[in-house]
């Protein structure tokens, strides 16, 4: 945290703190089932039972696609690779999803549309090996600090820094220029800086003539967003925008990094699309230190897509549409797989409000926390024939449910694997022994698919990753001796005697034609403003982000004590303070056209007058999520936590 932190909200708001203490949640030891409408302790046999009575009942009366799976991207592999199994083979459905879907859904889209894979095209060595970094939405020393060490080594050696983002975040404070534009506008900026680099003659004509596709539509639709007009609707000035151009485009090499800030709007997947047509503008992708990495922010929210834990997909990325790939994994588990792509999140949510999804099987998620306007999300868990969460700690989610099942925290207490956001699968390795009556998520799954007929047994999380192996080109390499060997490896690894380039898609600078295969389509995409809309009665935009010292929801971080956490806030500009004549630690109202929270003010010298910020870290005290808004991108699902419009009232005095 720089002295500029330390400094924003300074007044009687810290000495409150000290009295404003998060919620702790107590580990789950042993089962629970609902009785006369309240969890109470029951044995193993009993819960198993009772969860499996109602999969089978909800399928048995309305058909397989009743039962949805909401897998865990903190997890291990293992796990999503046979939760997603349990969904395809035992439920007869593909209705499996993650928490992929509120946060990187869109980066997948994006690049599976323009290079035919979902994941960031890059290694986290080549940010330090790089010329220039773009970290576009991003407060990545905030929320990815792992990553953001090596950027910080990147800029050590020389690399210049550019950050766009609506805040002067901390990550801001490191680079070299500062763009802040305003929430929703990133089509229009990225859109500019391509007119840029085309009418500054400084796109890479070799490259796109050679290895891309549409550039002629895409040139097109990115004609009228001159400098002078960008800078009206994005309020970056013209000049920034054009030396970020030059910058990029001339640069040897370029990292274009992005995350939630990009991800979650209601065009989310247009958004990334935006960013991705640079790079193929420029040639920044496909060779080393050059290409486009969207950071991941759960240890395995990219091992949860590639392990198949998603509507759409087989595991290895594979299209479930294509009848060889399914036959493959048919005959492997000996089903049918349903040859239609399953409900992602976003809309199994929709299906139970209208009644055709009736039961729900929860792994390690929080959606009455987590997802936008939390409150319409509570209702409709709450209206299930049948919820079964299993989980380490009793979350709100977990307090809705039938059935509570006690497991083991995968990055401690389980043995497996798990994949982070440059793709590189590392080993998780048991430490110590889970809890009480605890047990491991793979025993308790495979437990459920025996009561409903299917007898699987694995000796082992190595015995689920060789079935994993034999079924994913990508993954046949990684042996678990070699990934301990290696210290991690970056998928594709099709052999077991040899180690791929650490970035992707090099076959694109491929002179022939068979050899450079499909080309990257550019994608035209037009700016769409926030559906959230500003007017006199909710003049201030709010958006979303993380902060260093806590997690998501709150429920693993709210335990540990930190000395940087201060709770929920309300972070205003010093303009917006003055406006509406409050001060720091201030208690006021928050509203949207969804709901109101309490909380109290921060005052941030990064904000620009207009715009607000907060997080989700402490729902139980402040909930954020019944402020934001639904509204979803029709290609991914991801909701639009990035732009709320909201108001600001003084509290009555009593």
């Amino acid at each position: 945290m720089t002295d500029t932190d330390m400094n924003r909200g300074r007044g009687r708001g810290r000495d409150r703190d000290r009295d404003r203490k998060p919620k702790q949640y107590a580990r789950l030891t042993h089962p629970l089932v609902r009785e006369n409408g309240v969890l109470r302790r029951a044995g193993w046999d009993e819960a198993l039972d009772r969860a499996a009575a109602g999969f089978a009942r909800a399928t048995e009366a309305h058909g397989p696609d009743a039962f949805g799976m909401f897998s865990c991207a903190r997890s291990t592999n293992e796990m999503n690779y046979v939760a997603q199994k349990f969904t395809r083979v035992v439920m007869g459905t593909n209705n499996v999803d993650s928490c992929n879907r509120t946060c990187h859904a869109p980066s997948v889209a994006g690049l599976s549309a323009a290079f035919g894979s979902g994941g960031g095209t890059s290694s986290y060595q080549e940010v330090e090996d790089t010329d220039l970094i773009m970290m576009w939405g991003s407060n990545a020393r905030f929320a990815h600090p792992i990553f953001f060490q090596h950027v910080l080594k990147g800029i050590h050696n020389g690399a210049r820094m550019y950050a766009v983002d609506p805040r002067r975040t901390s990550t801001a404070e490191w680079a070299d220029r500062w763009l802040g534009l305003n929430v929703g506008t990133d089509i229009p900026l990225a859109h500019a800086v391509g007119r840029e680099i085309i009418h500054a003659g400084l796109a890479n004509t070799a490259f796109v003539e050679r290895a891309t596709s549409g550039y002629a539509e895409y040139a097109a639709e990115v004609e009228p967003w001159t400098l002078a007009v960008a800078e009206q609707v994005t309020g970056v000035p013209a000049e920034a925008i054009r030396e970020l151009a030059h910058a990029y485009a001339t640069a040897e090499r370029a990292q274009l990094c992005w995350t939630l800030g990009i991800t979650e709007h209601h065009n989310a997947t247009d958004n990334v699309r935006a960013l991705i047509n640079l790079s193929l503008l420029t040639g920044h992708v496909g060779r080393y230190g050059s290409g486009c990495q969207p950071l991941r922010g759960q240890n395995n929210v990219q091992g949860g897509g590639d392990m198949g834990a998603i509507p759409d997909k087989l595991p290895g990325f594979q299209d479930l549409l294509e009848p060889r790939t399914r036959a493959k994994f048919e005959a492997s588990w000996n089903t049918v797989i349903q040859p239609r792509i399953g409900l992602n999140l976003t809309k199994m949510l929709d299906a139970i409000e209208r009644g055709t999804l009736r039961a729900v099987y929860c792994i390690g998620e929080n959606p009455a926390q987590s997802e936008a306007d939390c409150e319409h999300t509570i209702a409709r868990l709450g209206s299930l024939d049948h919820l079964v969460v299993q989980d380490i700690f009793l979350t709100k989610t977990a307090e809705l449910a039938d059935v509570v099942l006690p497991a083991s925290a995968a990055w401690c207490e389980t043995d497996g694997t798990a994949t982070n956001s440059e793709r590189r699968v590392q080993r998780v390795r048991k430490a110590v022994t889970a809890p009480g009556e605890a047990r491991d998520d793979i025993a308790i799954i495979c437990d459920l698919a025996a009561r409903l007929g299917h007898d699987w047994k694995y000796a082992g999380s190595e015995e689920v990753w060789n079935e994993l192996r034999a079924l994913s080109p990508d993954h046949f390499g990684m042996t678990y001796e070699r990934l301990e060997e290696l210290q991690g490896i970056q998928w594709p690894c099709p052999s077991e005697d040899r180690v791929e380039p650490p970035f992707l898609h090099g076959r694109l600078w491929e002179k022939d034609p068979e050899r450079r295969g499909r080309a990257a389509p550019f994608g035209p995409v037009k700016h769409s403003p926030p559906v959230d809309v500003l007017d006199e009665l909710y003049p201030i935009r709010m958006t979303t982000g993380r902060r260093l010292d806590s997690y998501n929801t709150g429920v693993q971080s709210s335990g540990f004590a930190s000395p940087l956490r201060r709770g929920e806030y309300i972070e205003l500009s010093p303009e917006d303070a003055a406006r509406y004549g409050v001060t720091a630690g201030e208690d006021v109202t928050i509203s949207s056209r969804r709901g109101a929270v309490t909380a109290p003010v921060w005052i941030d010298p990064g904000l620009r007058a207009g715009l607000a910020f907060m997080t989700m870290h402490f729902p139980d005290e402040v909930d954020t999520n019944q402020l934001t808004i639904e509204a979803t991108c029709p290609i991914a699902g991801t909701a639009e936590y990035k732009a709320t419009a909201i108001r600001i009232d003084k509290l009555a005095v009593a």
